[in-house]
This record gives C-alpha cells, structure tokens and sequence, in this order.
C-alpha cells in the first residue's frame, strides 16, 4: 500500500509556537517535528512502500520530510491537498491518507488500519476510535465523542481512499472535515431522517456507513480501531505541552 501524509494549510496558532513554521506540521514536539513523527511511524511498516507528503513548496526541502519519497504542493483547501496526494497513483487500489498531527501514532495502530482497510476493500474507509480504548490509556486527553449504538467513538487521523472516489467524495469530504468535531452537524450530513436515531443514541455504524455509500455511490465504511494514538491530534496551543507528556511518559 502506498501513503499520502497532509501537511498542507496556513500556519495557525500552534504554528506560531515555531516561529519559521510553514504550520502545525512543521512544529517540534520534544525535538521532533509532528509531520515527521508522521513519517517514521509509515515508514516503520513493512507493506507502506512509497509516501507522499503534500506540503507547502516553501517547505519542500525542509529536513522533516526527508523521509517522503515525493514531495507535493498543497493546495488551499484540503481537498485539493488530497487530489494532489492521490494523482497518479493506480485508482482502483486503495491509498493510506494520514494527518500529520499525530505525535503518538504507532506501527501498530497503521498495521491495524491497513488490514482492516485490505479486508473490506471499501473505497473510502474512515477510522475511529471507540471511548473505552481510549480511556484506558488517555482518559486525561479530551476528546469530542459521538453516541451511536454500539458505544461512543471519535474519528481518527488515518483514512484509506481509493482514488476512483475522489471526484464523488470532494463535496462529502469538505462538509465532514468542517463537522469533524461536531457530531451533531456530521449526522446532519449523512441525512435528517437519521438524525433522531443519533440524538437519542440508537444510530448504529451500519446504517451509517448505508448512508455514506449511497452519499458517495461507492462502498464506504468505519474502520474500528482499538490504537487511542491515531485519534489523539494537535489542534490547540495546549496540545503541545500534553503531546510532550504523553511521549515523555
């Protein structure tokens, strides 16, 4: 399988945190930039065979990428960072898409990821964490959660897209990545007449991925992980200080 890691986008506040950084990616957490934790953990699985990182061009030779084989631009939404990731690459074979603001991802986790994706050959596959892993390991770290019937999940920062889904999934990608941690706005997406189902509990991961494929025309589905570091992210300021304790500890 090969990977596309996102570190595109404008710097922000956690980028301010470095000054010289072209964002978030490219801030050290305990000495090491987020986008190449990113990296080391892909390149620490035996099945990845070529990684992508798509970047601002002004960051293009900076050393945190030098373990990409390719490097290429971003773009001003995320949705053209991605269909700059996923261009030329074979379109009925899924791709590993990562965040790269994930400071505790592990071998293992992307393992888990990648089989489960391979298994159900889905064309977009979207993983997610439910709480009770989570809270085992992290339950100091807060999370936005969702109540669905089988417990309550948080979306990850690891996704498989095949890239014949792309031109489909443009708009639904948009409209999910601005919900992401609004749940109640993401079941809003998948269609109002499921919406009671998830207020009170009840909306299961099956009929919502029935949803999402009929949304994309294409297969789609959850991918359940039981690794809390593919859903623990830096988005604030004060997610440094934390990411820096939790790799300490």
């Amino acid at each position: 399988m090969n990977a596309v890691v996102l570190a595109g986008g404008p710097p922000d506040a956690v980028a301010a945190q470095a000054p010289g950084a072209a964002n978030k990616a490219f801030v050290p957490i305990a000495g090491i930039t987020l986008v190449e934790r990113t990296l080391r953990a892909l390149r620490a699985v035996p099945r990845i065979t070529y990684i992508v990182a798509v970047a601002p061009s002004s960051a293009h030779e900076h050393p945190a990428l030098a373990l990409a084989d390719e490097r290429r631009p971003d773009g001003p939404r995320m949705i053209e960072s991605l269909t700059s990731g996923l261009a030329g690459f074979d379109p009925n074979a899924p791709i590993l898409v990562a965040a790269s603001d994930l400071p505790m991802l592990t071998r293992s986790a992307l393992d888990e990821v990648i089989e489960s994706a391979m298994q159900r050959d889905l064309d977009v596959a979207y993983s997610c964490l439910e709480r009770r892993y989570h809270d085992a390991e992290y339950a100091h770290v807060p999370h936005t959660w969702a109540r669905l019937r089988e417990g309550q999940f948080c979306g990850g920062g690891i996704t498989a897209i095949k890239p014949r889904a792309l031109p489909r999934l443009a708009q639904l990608l948009d409209a999910l990545g601005a919900a992401r941690k609004a749940p109640l706005r993401l079941a809003s997406i998948l269609g109002w007449d499921i919406v009671p189902a998830f207020l009170i509990g009840r909306l299961s991961i099956a009929n919502a991925e029935a949803r999402a494929t009929r949304l994309l025309g294409a297969p789609a589905g959850a991918i359940q992980c039981t690794h809390p570091e593919i859903a623990i992210n830096v988005d604030r300021v004060s997610d440094i200080s934390l990411a820096e304790r939790l790799l300490e500890r």
